[in-house]
């Protein structure tokens, strides 16, 4: 078998409140400027330019027409250099990354994987005359929640209550600000028209406790759920020995309720863990995609971690820097590419990333610090 692929750069924009500073930036150029980033920190590691052989990319709520290969020619890689994109809702990112691994496993050579959404610029749906937020994430005959719905079932579910989840809330905005403040950031951003930090840190948190749910009986706030975003990441995955970074040790996508899709990360970090002989105590640092309180919450029930765990989202996760769907998860893996190879984490440290996904799936990856 060949050795595991590395990702050896990793970078990711500032993430946008959804009419905000990143509004009239398109999806491309939000992706151009992650992968341009990516690829000369690349560059910078390994003594050359890497010649990249495609582009994997995330999104879910853009205009169509193949955003991967659009953002790679807006990005400048050529007209040789193919793209495609990858729609797994709030995992399109993070899938990305593993199936670029899977690719790279097969045919050899420098990918660069990713995401990217721009809700401030996505077109308008319609059929039949009538305008739409999103399709179905299950067809007739299945539970298709909005996904704050989703949360606010899940909290009822689990017995999550509000106390839990704005206490969870205010942990993640006040990880993200010492981050912030300290400079841990500073590394993976890259400025965008006039952007350079995530717009959202810190904003809700004096609000949390008058707030009010957003479902009659319910215990899911505008503050417990994460912001509607505009944002890019990209990392570059080579063969191994190409230079330090993470290597892809291994991914799980698995499918779960529909009516409950919050859970679908803990299902995949489990069949992750468990495929590679594995338990939670054996990963020092996890990434998953905070899209609301209530649903990490009970992803981290699942796994029997701690809400203050110091090894999640340690510098915050989305419900405090924002959540641009198509590319949260690929974000989660440049954190913890800066968490694990930024720092002085030695060979061999482990990280987990992981996403829930409407519809009812969860996704996850296994990497591995290698020097």
């Amino acid at each position: 078998m060949p050795a595991d692929p590395v990702i050896i750069a990793a970078r990711r924009t500032p993430i946008g409140t959804r009419g905000r500073g990143l509004s009239g930036v398109t999806l491309d150029r939000l992706g151009a400027a992650a992968i341009t980033s990516a690829l000369a920190d690349a560059a910078a590691v390994t003594g050359q330019a890497p010649a990249v052989v495609d582009v994997v990319w995330g999104n879910c709520m853009g205009p169509g027409g193949n955003p991967g290969r659009v953002t790679a020619l807006a990005a400048g890689l050529g007209h040789d250099v193919p793209g495609g994109t990858v729609d797994r809702q709030c995992g399109s990112g993070l899938a990305a990354v593993l199936d670029a691994v899977t690719a790279a496993r097969v045919d050899p050579g420098v990918r660069v994987a990713g995401g990217a959404e721009s809700p401030s610029t996505a077109p308008v749906r319609a059929f039949d005359g009538v305008a739409y937020d999103r399709a179905p994430f299950a067809p007739l005959g299945f539970a298709d929640p909005d996904m704050p719905r989703a949360a606010d079932d899940l909290a009822r579910h689990d017995g999550i209550s509000r106390e839990r989840q704005d206490a969870y809330a205010a942990r993640s905005h006040a990880r993200a600000i010492a981050a912030r403040d300290a400079g841990r950031f500073d590394a993976e951003l890259v400025p965008i028209a006039g952007l350079d930090h995530d717009d959202s840190i810190g904003h809700a948190a004096p609000l949390l406790p008058r707030l009010r749910p957003l479902f009659a009986g319910g215990t899911v706030t505008a503050g417990t759920a994460t912001r509607i975003s505009d944002g890019a990441a990209a990392v570059v995955v080579a063969p191994a020995g190409a230079a330090p970074g993470l290597a892809v040790r291994g991914g799980a996508i698995v499918g779960c309720d529909p009516a409950l899709p919050g859970v679908g990360a803990a299902a995949a970090v489990r069949t992750l863990l468990d495929r590679h002989g594995l338990t939670v105590a054996d990963i020092a640092a996890f990434e998953i995609v905070e899209a609301f309180a209530a649903q990490t919450l009970a992803v981290l029930d699942r796994l029997a971690l701690a809400d203050d765990d110091p090894r999640v989202c340690a510098d915050g996760g989305a419900l405090a820097l924002g959540h641009p769907w198509g590319a949260s998860g690929a974000i989660s893996v440049v954190r913890l590419f800066s968490r694990l190879v930024c720092t002085p984490a030695v060979p061999g440290t482990l990280g987990v990333a992981a996403a829930s996904i409407g519809g009812g799936m969860g996704v996850a990856a296994l990497v591995e610090v290698v020097r």
